[in-house]
């Protein structure tokens, strides 16, 4: 398999060589290999993590919401209350009221970022359409904690793909850049108006139920994607640093901070050998695009993370996340 997998690279490689007709030495050839097979790794656990996001969101909704008549936040909650009041399918529905917001993030985030969440949304809605799953309960508390579980979980793996399958993030990070609003503050504002909205035209106790299913998915979505901040914080220490700077600034198109440091693994009496740090703060959703720049260049390379409970000024909301 992996020599199978090897070939597939190389014979990739000589394809774009030829394409550009260009020659290349052996060097560059080696390292064209070894960066194309970094990006397909990285491809195949992405397809992974959004492939598993849509088979858990569909169960959630299928299996838990919509045979129940449940609700949740954002984009999913806007097209459950439309499908309860038109009858028109949820299948089409969660396309349909994504579109804007995948426009949006071609501009706001990036054309790969958008492209995933594109294929994410038409799997999804594919996977409700088609996978017969049965309903699973009808007591309501068991509907709301394990509907928005499930629903929380999916969502949570697209975001580890560098993908969503709920536009909501997209239109938070859009209206943060423009405001003085953070991306919690955008999307708090959001399902109060859905929930308020879910009140007047069901119930008072649909309402409450759908603020506990989304309190269920968005703790779910924080456990997957390792912590409930926007940003995160990424140190990074490799002899290779100057390369990954350059990767930072000219691949993903954001700011870091280089700071001087001394390798502290070392005997007694034995001199520290002096290195740069890099720092950079990116938000979750380039997190995955981030690691792959780095395992190009430095797959040894130590990373350590944080994070980062909000963040302005500098580089982080005046350029677009490539």
């Amino acid at each position: 398999m992996n020599n199978f997998f090897q070939y597939i690279i190389t014979a990739s490689v000589k394809y774009q060589q030829e394409k550009k007709r260009e020659k290349m030495s052996l060097e560059q050839v080696e390292k064209e290999i070894q960066d194309t097979k970094v990006e397909y790794t990285h491809i195949i656990r992405d397809s992974f993590f959004i492939l598993l996001g849509v088979l858990s969101a569909s169960f959630g909704l299928k299996g838990f919401l919509l045979p129940n008549s449940f609700l949740d936040g954002g984009v999913i909650g806007i097209s459950l209350i439309t499908t309860e009041l038109t009858g028109i399918s949820l299948s089409f529905l969660i396309v349909l009221l994504n579109i804007p917001f995948i426009i949006l993030a071609f501009s706001t985030i990036g054309k790969q970022f958008a492209v995933k969440s594109i294929i994410a949304i038409f799997l999804l809605a594919i996977a409700i359409y088609f996978i017969p799953y049965p309903p699973i309960t009808a007591d309501k508390l068991l509907i709301s904690v394990f509907g928005g579980f499930f629903l929380g979980l999916g969502i949570g793996l697209a975001v580890r793909g560098g993908s969503v399958i709920d536009g909501t993030e997209v239109l938070a990070i859009f209206i943060s850049r423009k405001t003085s609003m953070t991306i919690g503050d955008v999307i708090l504002i959001f399902n109060i108006i859905i929930f308020s909205i879910a009140a007047y035209v069901f119930s008072i106790e649909i309402a409450l139920y759908a603020i506990l299913t989304y309190l269920a998915a968005s703790k779910t979505v924080d456990y997957v994607i390792t912590g409930v901040e926007e940003y995160i914080g990424v140190t990074i220490i490799s002899e290779k640093n100057e390369e990954i700077r350059l990767a930072i600034i000219e691949n993903l198109g954001r700011g870091c901070t280089i700071y001087s440091g001394k390798n502290g693994f070392a005997k007694r009496g034995a001199a520290l050998k002096e290195t740069n740090i890099v720092y950079t703060l990116i938000t979750r959703l380039e997190l995955s695009k981030l690691q792959t720049e780095i395992d190009k260049i430095d797959g040894n390379a130590f990373i350590v993370m944080h994070g980062i409970k909000d963040a302005k000024g500098g580089m982080i909301k005046k350029r677009p996340m490539n």
